[in-house]
């Protein structure tokens, strides 16, 4: 291991013989560090906190301090953090609430300088949370997520896979998956285009989902309704019939399109604190 002498590793701390920790840097008990990672200067790893192989966490990053959750009194909560990971400078990440309440982090994954992830979260792979981002307890970015920068999302929403959420927006809606979304709050402005072409999602499926788009999000009715009135045929399209499903299990209803002012009766915000 490559230790930096002025670092403060606690011998019930378990880390691969390549880790390596840099000066002033804090690894508490219950940590358990993969092969290749390395942590920087000025940086906590704390908790029940477990990292995979080759992450890179940056100056004054703080990992696994106790959730930020009133109901909190000191459960025996958990951090999960996959591999290939990079956590930029002064990140916090936290565990879960309640006894055995988990954090996971998939792998993969850039956390920008400052950005949040609360108690409770799920993040899958390939995401991105750029500088400021922040998500509040029990939010799932699902995998190839994206959240710009100053962006909050709120307790229990849910990111869709490979959907983007503009800069300065808040979500306290679904974000459905595919999608580009923006503004207070954030509403759908269409297809995330540019990242399912980087992302190698066939031309076929995109043609299905916009059809699928142009029904669930500008027919001037709320998507669970107009998700029934999709073409039969549209739902042999693998990514159309996971948007339909994500759409249908929303338990706080899903962002609406731009082009629409005003939340349809019954299928509003339901704002948990």
């Amino acid at each position: 291991m490559n230790i930096h002498p002025t670092a403060l590793v606690s011998q019930k701390a378990h880390l691969a013989a390549d880790v390596q920790v840099g000066p002033f840097a804090i690894i508490e008990d219950n940590v358990t560090i993969g092969s290749g990672t390395k942590i920087g200067a000025y940086c906590l790893v704390t908790g029940h906190t477990t990292i995979g192989k080759q992450c890179e966490i940056f100056t004054g990053a703080i990992v696994g301090a106790r959730p930020q959750d009133l109901k909190f009194k000191g459960e025996k909560s958990f951090l999960e953090i996959g591999d290939h990971n990079t956590i930029r400078e002064y990140c916090t990440i936290n565990p879960g609430t309640g006894e055995g309440g988990k954090t996971v982090i998939g792998s993969h994954n850039l956390f920008m300088a400052n950005a949040h992830i609360a108690h409770d979260c799920i993040v899958g792979d390939h995401c991105i949370i750029v500088n400021c981002g922040t998500l509040g307890g029990h939010v799932c970015v699902e995998d190839y997520g994206f959240v710009s920068g100053l962006t909050a999302v709120h307790q229990f929403v849910r990111v869709g896979k490979h959907s983007i959420l503009g800069g300065c927006s808040k979500a306290i809606q679904d974000i459905p998956p595919f999608s580009t979304c923006d503004g207070h709050p954030a509403r759908v402005f269409g297809l995330n285009l540019i990242g399912l072409k980087r992302h190698g999602v066939s031309v076929e499926s995109i043609k299905c989902l916009k059809r699928a788009f142009r029904v669930l999000f500008n027919s001037g009715i709320p998507a669970k309704k107009a998700a029934d009135q999709l073409d039969p045929a549209l739902m042999t399209n693998k990514d159309v019939a996971y948007l339909v499903e994500f759409i249908k299990n929303s338990e706080r209803g899903v962002a609406r399109s731009c082009q629409k002012d005003d939340y349809s009766e019954g299928d509003g915000p339901d704002v948990r604190i």
